[in-house]
């Protein structure tokens, strides 16, 4: 009955029973593309050519067709225009057109595919997608580990070199016993004030030159290689057109002066420029492939599956890179790019672990070896944890978004390089003198998740022994916290600060600069404070009921080690608001399966605390700071609004430029064009009529008359411009009529003004729309546009208000 009453009203039957049976969103939108036969009764201002006469069926071809025989959503032309449905720098990319042409692309090889030779090359064309991932999964992994080893190996040449084997890292070096320190070369002597002033010098000349070589490399080299790439990697898998940003050059530079700024000792890391690399990777191996090299849309999803593949190889974890991709990034993710971005993952994870950059057989870094249990007690310093990691993700967002816009609005902001420069050398004077900041930020972390043992000399684990009252020094954390510990208390509480400051300066500088790491620094910082002072105070008040129950005298109770794993989850995900993918990255980085409940407390908290004083993460702050077109769906929109009364146009407005569909001529089509600068034209009956016809962009048209010029005589300035199938008879001496029926979308996305705004809203979400037009009683009024912004900005003055 249902049917019956749907195909009276105009839906086709079998377009109905398409749509009420279909299982997934591309067989719906298969079900979109249909044949409307609207019975009307209108005599005025049809389409030239869709009816015969007045009173006759009233026939609406999607994608302006034949009309017996279109069943798609857009009009592709047997023999397409070069260059048209294709995209501006800076532009949105329209995900239905995308999707429409795909689905063209695969009944063409589908009709192929039963022909003599064929089979092959359709055979190629399903495989494409796996042959392109597995490119990008081996590239990223080979990447990764070069800059893993480069890195290394330049941050421990600012303290000395291996004179026996100058390939040699600090820690490769010491096996051999063989590393001599820059004092040692040039004075000849190990010890003393000149020695130490000499490595004092050494410190800050090789941090100030590889800092000075890596900006001034982005500088003229790629521009797009600064900053981490995560913010613009997400507004790219939104939809957004940025030229050059994934390209050859940009990944070279990029991998190059990562390298760099690592070695420089700057408070950044390399996690979040990994990202961008395998990006880069995904993007200039997509262009092998016609598959998806020719649509935006599908290489969209090359680069989500390229996103889990940065991510694996950062941290090697790639079941967290996965969810990374799909939390964090991913604007489109369907299930195909599940399993090709865990696929993904997986190639470059193989290939990580391959080259064995750590030099301890596993894929991660800061794996821990300990598995003692944790106590019910425990959750609320790992609670107050997540408190501090909620506290500090909304402190450093909002000082860093001040120092960033404070950048773009003086003259600061004009001397990248100079800037850099500063930073370093700070950064270098000040982290010298404490050992906790004078090494790697990597190496901090896989200090502070360790827990003490026998063979461990650092001075976190010097506890003074209570044994016949000897004052000797144990190992044994269950013994009173001796001098060493103190000190390194108090070391830590400096590091604490020095990378709280530095950190909101340094992101964001014309390097390469991840945050991943140093926010994971800072929580493991505090976290190993607030664990030593949980320890001492179980040893010290063993008789309390919270620890009586659990902590017998001399038992193993408290892991400092596991407080600075909770503490770092809990930082970096105060600053992201990342939740399943961090969790899920954090227990595959350190191996603790067993802390995955304090883990998901702690990093709980810390985004309800971050929440409530703002939603925004760091990468969507970035990403409104530079403007980018970005429609976050994590925002909620509950306002009551209808779209007639947030486009009531202003009086000094310009009116809204439109085109007729048979009254203009070339000339006045260019001044149209000329004059305005919108990304597209509703094209209507007339100018009395008013009724839409369709939607026609800006830089299709411009194509499509330097196309006809080129190839057509006859195409003057006064030549008739006919959006219609079938333009009239006209005299033997005008000239030659230009018709751009084929690159008018006949069906574009249209609300009524009595529409709400949290449906409008939602349509540009959930369809990735580039624009959506306004009407009343099927007239055209006004246009919705993501690359014009409009969206965003009404959204931001609600949400400002």
């Amino acid at each position: 009955m249902e049917s019956e009453q749907l195909y009276n009203r105009g839906y086709c039957r079998n377009s109905y029973n398409s749509i009420a049976s279909a299982s997934s969103d591309e067989e719906l939108l298969d079900g979109a593309g249909i044949v409307m036969d609207f019975h009307t009764t209108e005599d005025d201002n049809l389409l030239d050519g869709d009816a015969t006469s007045p009173g006759s069926n009233y026939v609406m071809s999607n994608g302006g067709g034949v009309a017996s025989s279109s069943t798609h959503l857009l009009d592709f032309l047997e023999e397409p225009i070069p260059g048209v449905g294709t995209y501006d720098d800076f532009h949105t990319i329209d995900w239905v057109r995308e999707k429409c042409k795909d689905r063209e692309r695969h009944r063409k090889v589908i009709k192929r595919k039963s022909r003599h030779g064929e089979f092959t090359k359709s055979l190629y064309d399903a495989w494409s997608g796996w042959l392109v991932v597995t490119l990008t999964g081996l590239a990223s992994g080979a990447l990764a580990g070069l800059i893993d080893i480069a890195a290394d190996w330049m941050n421990d040449i600012k303290e000395g070199v291996c004179l026996s084997a100058m390939w040699f890292n600090h820690e490769q070096c010491c096996w051999t016993s063989n590393e001599t320190t820059w004092a040692e070369l040039i004075l000849g002597q190990a010890e003393g004030p000149g020695s130490y002033i000499m490595n004092y010098f050494m410190y800050i000349y090789w941090a100030l030159s590889f800092a000075f070589l890596a900006v001034c490399l982005v500088k003229v080299f790629a521009p797009y290689a600064c900053g981490s790439g995560i913010p613009e990697i997400k507004t790219i898998l939104s939809g957004f057109i940025i030229r050059g940003y994934l390209g050859k050059w940009t990944l070279m530079i990029k991998t190059i002066t990562l390298v760099l700024a690592v070695a420089s000792g700057l408070s950044l890391g390399k996690e979040g420029p990994l990202v961008h690399v395998a990006c880069c990777c995904g993007n200039i191996f997509s262009y092998l492939f016609p598959k998806y090299s020719k649509n935006e849309a599908k290489k969209r999803e090359v680069l989500s599956a390229a996103s889990a593949a940065g991510v694996s190889v950062a941290f090697g974890a790639p079941i967290g890179g996965v969810l990374f991709s799909l939390e964090e990034v991913s604007y489109y993710f369907p299930l195909k790019t599940l399993w090709r971005s865990f696929f993904a993952a997986l190639v470059a994870a193989f290939v990580l672990r391959s080259i064995n950059p750590f030099g301890n057989s596993r894929l991660v870094l800061f794996y821990v070896e300990y598995h003692t249990p944790w106590y019910l007690f425990e959750l609320l310093p790992f609670i107050l944890l997540g408190v501090f990691g909620g506290l500090w993700g909304a402190f450093f967002i909002r000082a860093n978004i001040a120092w960033c816009r404070r950048r773009k609005s003086t003259r600061f902001g004009k001397y990248p390089v100079l800037e850099v420069i500063l930073v370093a050398a700070i950064t270098a004077v000040v982290a010298f003198p404490n050992p906790y900041t004078r090494q790697n930020t990597s190496e901090l972390i896989k200090e502070l998740f360790t827990d003490c043992g026998p063979l461990e000399s650092s001075q976190l684990c010097q506890y003074r022994s209570q044994m016949n009252g000897s004052k000797a020094f144990s190992d044994n954390p269950n013994h009173p916290a001796g001098p060493g510990v103190y000190a390194a208390i108090w070391q830590l509480c400096l590091a604490l600060i020095f990378k709280i400051i530095m950190t909101i300066f340094t992101f964001g500088l014309k390097v390469p600069s991840g945050l991943f790491i140093p926010s994971m620094a800072i929580g493991a910082i505090a976290g190993r404070i607030v664990g030593i002072a949980v320890e001492q105070l179980a040893y010290y008040h063993h008789d309390w009921f919270l620890f009586k129950e659990w902590c017998e005298v001399g038992a193993d109770c408290i892991t400092p080690g596991l407080y600075a794993m909770v503490g770092a989850a809990a930082c970096l995900g105060g600053v992201t608001r990342m939740t399943v993918s961090l969790v899920v990255i954090v227990f595959e980085l350190t191996g603790g399966l067993e802390y995955i409940v304090p883990l998901m407390a702690a990093v709980m908290t810390s985004k309800w605390v971050g929440d409530a004083f703002g939603r925004e993460g760091i990468y969507e702050s970035h990403i409104r700071l530079n403007g980018y077109p970005f429609l976050d769906a994590k925002e909620e929109f509950t306002h009551t609004t209808l779209a007639r009364e947030v486009m009531r146009p202003r009086r000094s407005d310009p009116p809204l430029a439109v085109l007729t569909q048979d009254d203009l001529t070339v000339e006045e089509l260019q001044s149209v064009i000329n004059e305005t600068s919108y990304n597209g034209f509703p094209v209507i009956v007339s100018k009395e009529s008013q009724r839409l016809v369709g939607f026609a962009l800006r830089r299709d048209i411009t194509i499509a008359i330097e196309n006809a010029r080129r190839k057509q005589e006859g195409i003057l300035l006064n030549s008739r411009v006919y959006f219609t199938q079938h333009a009239p008879t006209l005299p033997a001496d005008s000239p030659r009529p230009l018709k751009l029926r084929s690159i008018l979308d006949m069906s574009p996305f249209t609300v009524t003004d009595h529409t709400p705004m949290e449906i409008v809203v939602d349509i540009f979400r959930k369809l990735g729309l580039r624009q959506c037009l306004v009407t009343h009683n099927g007239k055209k009024i006004l246009i919705f546009t993501s690359t014009e912004y409009s969206i965003l900005k009404f959204l931001q003055n609600i949400f400002g208000s």
